[in-house]
């Protein structure tokens, strides 16, 4: 699905496309064209098979040629991979994403709410029945591929009771009405994937489109489990594809400088150059077994394979990907030199692109609480009760 050529194509296009804040449209077009949004659906319903594993291996190599892109598709992935999932989990509610992905609908990604850092776990936005289907109202941020999606996968509270509010994952079409999308982004990097922010006023999912409806909070519930972990490992997936672009790119340049102080020798001579150079790829090396491995245990899910840590670990998984490559693409620019500051440089578009990385949860703070929970229990309140201070 995506060739060299291909890949070449979509590389050649990317730096223009960050330098004018654009969108990645003709590489959307091949890659539709080329099959990649039916990558992850089965054989059997037209699509290409790919298992998790696999897709992390193909995105690795598209985040290398434009990350932006990368990450714009990668969220249409994730809902793929979500169906797929909660197949595998014996629910079939997803099962029409499928169908859509293989028909050449793209699916964005609707969940995160600006100031809810409970994210997956307690929505802000409303879900109001309206008499089988649900219409949501309220604001969300960060919403990857915002020209082009055709359906998009939300998330509200329905408080229609008060004392038992549930979370209500669904889709909503754009030509379904009630969806409006402002033209509000403009950020560091991944320019291309044009995650602007999206108002929902009564954005209608009928009753055939809604994925769960359950209490608000974390558990292993198909479409919850599903979401978190296709989404942890895909986007750890387009940090590590650049992470690898970018070491690349140092190994080319290393070869290239010359040092007039050692006689014109290349800097791959200079012991403290190879030593940056080696520490960032053995750095880098250790991220590909532990996202294979954690890919594969999704692909043959089995609850008792890592019980109360699958979240913590799904989190450290992406936690990890994003803090080597960020430390990753610094030694590739340390290595480079004052040319890779320029913004023609593509590293300075890599340096750019994988801060973004931090942003998208689990955050380093929330992955830091979740181990906390997880090896320490809940923190006691303190004096105990009844107990003077």
């Amino acid at each position: 699905m995506l060739d060299d050529a291909l890949l070449a194509r979509i590389h050649e296009r990317a730096a223009e496309i960050d330098r004018t804040n654009g969108f990645p449209w003709d590489d959307l077009d091949e890659l539709r064209t080329a099959g990649y949004f039916a990558a992850m659906v089965p054989a059997d319903r037209g699509g290409g098979g790919l298992t998790l594993r696999e897709m992390t291996e193909v995105q690795m190599r598209l985040a290398g040629a434009a990350p932006a892109t990368a990450l714009t598709v990668n969220m249409h992935q994730i809902w793929v991979g979500v169906a797929n999932t909660m197949a595998k989990m014996g629910d079939h509610s997803a099962d029409f994403l499928l169908d859509a992905a293989a028909d050449g609908e793209f699916l964005a990604f609707g969940i995160s709410e600006a100031g809810n850092d409970m994210v997956l776990f307690g929505s802000a936005i409303e879900a109001r029945p309206d008499g089988g289907g649900y219409s949501f109202y309220g604001t969300k941020i960060f919403t990857s591929g915002s020209p082009a999606w055709t359906m998009l996968g939300t998330y509200g509270e329905d408080s229609t009771d008060p004392e038992n509010p549930m979370s209500v994952y669904a889709f909503v079409r754009r030509d379904g009405g009630g969806v409006e999308v402002k033209d509000d982004w403009d950020a560091l990097g991944m320019r291309g994937s044009q995650s602007c922010t999206t108002v929902l006023d009564g954005a209608h999912a009928r009753k055939d489109r809604i994925l769960g409806i359950f209490p608000p909070g974390p558990r292993i519930e198909p479409v919850l489990f599903g979401i978190f972990a296709n989404f942890e490992i895909l986007v750890a997936s387009v940090y590590t594809g650049i992470a690898r672009r970018a070491l690349s790119l140092a190994v080319e340049g290393t070869k290239k400088r010359t040092s007039r102080a050692n006689e014109g020798a290349p800097y791959s001579n200079d012991p403290l150059i190879r030593r940056r150079i080696a520490r960032a790829a053995i750095a880098l090396d250790s991220v590909y077994p532990q996202l294979a491995s954690i890919a594969d245990d999704v692909d043959n899910f089995s609850l008792d394979r890592h019980g109360d840590l699958w979240y913590p670990r799904l989190s450290a998984t992406l936690g990890r990907a994003v803090e080597v490559a960020k430390d990753v693409v610094e030694e590739a620019v340390r290595s480079a030199g004052g040319s890779s500051y320029y913004s023609k440089n593509e590293l300075s578009r890599l340096y750019r692109d994988v801060l973004a990385g931090i942003f998208h949860p689990s955050d380093n703070e929330s992955l830091t609480n979740a181990w906390a929970n997880a090896m320490l229990g809940p923190v006691v309140p303190w004096p105990p009760e009844g107990e003077e201070s």
